[in-house]
């Protein structure tokens, strides 16, 4: 799971989409700072050109030099961009509980696909206890047709069964190596690179009560990510109606102008003309929102459809996890039964696998009553290893709905 973790590639792109909402933050705070420039041009005018000095024409060729520093200061905007900061704050917390549901979806999957290898690597142990099996009785049903104890019948249909077994063992083996394959795919493990496995036994464990409150689901990141995403369409709807009120905002500046007629000695000096020339200003504006096409209630109108659709979405969230972990818990207690049932199930089929074995070596029972017998243990036993394993699955989901961490960093 945790390899999984570090190396999916939608865990990778939802960080990196976290990484975006903390740059809007950012650029959020950012707003309330004021803004500074500085400017520097440079202009060469040949041919008929304006006089600066006398604001008359002239046709000599001249250089003009100009430099300009300013300030802006936003004071009153209808509180938009206080808005826009909660909105980007909120988006960050989305974005967190995004990542990690995103990485908790991402072991779930790892974790239904490890259940399946093991599922099939059972199956592969059982099939090929059944060719070992098959093979040693085949030898045992030709050496009693050899003393006349068994018949050809007997034997062929002994052979049947071991080729029965020998490509079941075949079918396993090929549907353990694809259950490998999606297991690699989930993990974005490379598909040439052999993965090792160590599968234990798994049993019954019994089931903890976890309650039927929803209290502890709050803390489902998925469910997290629903509220939030509520709170950034009515930071945004906010901010949307803040642009009917109007914006005041304060400025300063200076500039200063060098000018010096090309071939001419008559020039002031460079400090001169900076000094003299210097200027400064603080302005402060006011604007006032009167008509701008319906654009401004259009975005709010806008903007509040987005918060009723983020509202319904979250309320419809909340009712999919309440099922869905009622529906894990309910799985869970089903399974765990069935583990027990079939616990139970596998030692009378066992038993009676045994004795109908001791009949046939006996001559008191056919091959087909082998066969049948044998079938029943290898598909209890099969049930059995799965009851187990969906309860293990079943377990992590009752755990991930309750708000409990499903793997480690």
């Amino acid at each position: 799971m945790r390899y999984a973790v570090e190396h999916n590639a939608q865990v990778k792109r939802t960080a990196l989409e976290l990484d975006n909402y903390e740059a809007n933050r950012l650029s959020a705070i950012g707003r309330f700072l004021p803004s500074v420039d500085a400017n520097v041009g440079m202009q060469y005018n040949f041919g008929r050109a304006i006089d600066p000095e006398t604001n008359g024409y002239t046709d000599v060729s001249t250089f003009y030099n100009g430099y300009s520093a300013s300030a802006s200061l936003p004071i009153f905007d209808g509180f938009s961009r206080l808005h826009a900061l909660r909105a980007a704050k909120a988006s960050v917390l989305m974005g967190r509980n995004a990542l990690r549901r995103q990485q908790d979806q991402t072991a779930l999957n790892v974790l239904q696909a490890f259940s399946n290898v093991a599922y099939y690597e059972g199956l592969v142990r059982m099939a090929t206890e059944k060719v070992e099996e098959t093979t040693l009785l085949l030898r045992q049903v030709r050496v009693l047709e050899e003393v006349g104890r068994k018949s050809a019948a007997d034997v062929a249909q002994v052979e049947s069964q071991q080729a029965e077994a020998d490509y079941e063992l075949t079918r396993q083996q090929n549907l353990l190596a694809s259950a490998l394959l999606e297991l690699k795919k989930e993990m974005n493990y490379p598909l040439a690179d052999s993965l090792r496995l160590t599968i234990d036994e798994i049993t019954a464990r019994e089931a903890r009560d976890y309650g039927s409150s929803a209290t502890s689901r709050n803390l489902v990141p998925e469910l997290q990510e629903a509220y939030h995403s509520t709170q950034v369409s009515l930071y945004e709807w906010r901010q949307a109606r803040a642009s009917l009120l109007p914006a005041l905002s304060l400025g300063a500046g200076l500039s200063t102008t060098y000018y010096k007629t090309l071939h001419s000695q008559t020039a002031a000096s460079f400090s001169d003309q900076m000094k003299n020339n210097m200027g400064e200003y603080i302005a402060a504006t006011l604007s006032i929102p009167l008509f701008n096409r319906l654009q401004t209630v259009t975005n709010i109108r806008r903007a509040k459809n987005n918060y009723r659709i983020a509202c319904e979405n979250y309320e419809q969230k909340q009712l999919e996890l309440e099922k869905l972990a009622r529906e894990a818990w309910q799985d869970w207690q089903g399974y765990q039964k069935q583990a027990v049932q079939m616990a139970k199930k596998v030692e009378a089929d066992s038993l009676a696998y045994r004795l109908t074995r001791r009949q046939f070596e006996e001559g008191l029972s056919t091959a087909i009553d082998l066969h049948t017998t044998s079938s029943q243990l290898l598909n209890s036993k099969a049930t059995l290893l799965q009851c187990r394993l969906m309860a293990m699955v079943k377990e992590q989901l009752v755990r991930y709905y309750n708000g409990e961490t499903i793997w480690t960093e």
